[in-house]
């Protein structure tokens, strides 16, 4: 009776805190499968050339050494980001900026066949996988991201809040990526706007909806 009761209870709980992921640490590259033929010869010519004004945006906190991101961390010490381009789930991290609301560095990870962003926390060097970049509400008190793409399948809006050293997803919501380009944008602190647009007829338009925060902290969805 128990288990049912926490069961029904985990069903009925609000869009709020749907989870807090602690983050990982900065791990080696352990090389599984061929290294990707086209690695060096991108990032040496187009990859790092782009990112080099970014790094310098951010001296002394952030640097480079060949396949190596280095980021300061509270403390005096350093994490480092080693990219890995070897088989199919190879990868590599550039550096994007600093997100001084939720300190933060933001780095780009495309891998051959996916695209996310890492989120290393200034305080404690752990890192946290997001499918968008960080979007901010005008009070800096939630960002959402939004991951929408046809290879690899993904279609989720998030909005998340930081909670001390962790991140929380405080509501996350499907989107018709399958068939949809969409976009999202904040109109209040408590109101986002999403607008889609079909893939194979970009003059029309697609599903259109709001997202709204209750006092009770739930999110709601609103339109079509």
């Amino acid at each position: 009776m128990l288990f049912r009761l926490l069961c029904l209870a985990a069903l009925l709980l609000p869009h709020g805190a749907l989870a807090q992921a602690p983050g990982e640490e900065a791990k080696a590259c352990v090389p599984k499968g061929v290294l990707n033929p086209i690695y060096e010869s991108e990032s040496q010519k187009i990859d790092w050339p782009q990112e080099a004004p970014r790094l310098r945006a951010d001296v002394p906190n952030v640097s480079r050494q060949g396949d190596r991101l280095r980021l300061a961390i509270d403390g005096g010490t350093a994490v480092e980001l080693q990219d890995c381009p070897y088989g199919d789930a190879g990868y590599q991290y550039l550096y994007e900026r600093y997100d001084d609301p939720g300190r933060f560095y933001v780095v780009r990870t495309p891998g051959l066949d996916d695209f996310t962003w890492t989120l290393v926390m200034k305080r404690t060097g752990r890192l946290f996988t997001v499918h968008g970049a960080p979007v901010w509400a005008s009070d800096k008190a939630r960002f959402l991201t939004v991951g929408c793409s046809l290879q690899p399948p993904r279609g989720a809006l998030s909005i998340i809040t930081p909670s001390g050293n962790r991140l929380t997803t405080e509501a996350e919501f499907e989107l018709p990526c399958a068939t949809e380009s969409c976009s999202a944008r904040w109109d209040f602190e408590s109101w986002i706007s999403v607008a889609c647009t079909p893939r194979d007829d970009p003059g029309r338009k697609g599903k259109e909806f709001v997202l709204m925060r209750g006092r009770d902290g739930k999110w709601n969805r609103f339109g079509r």
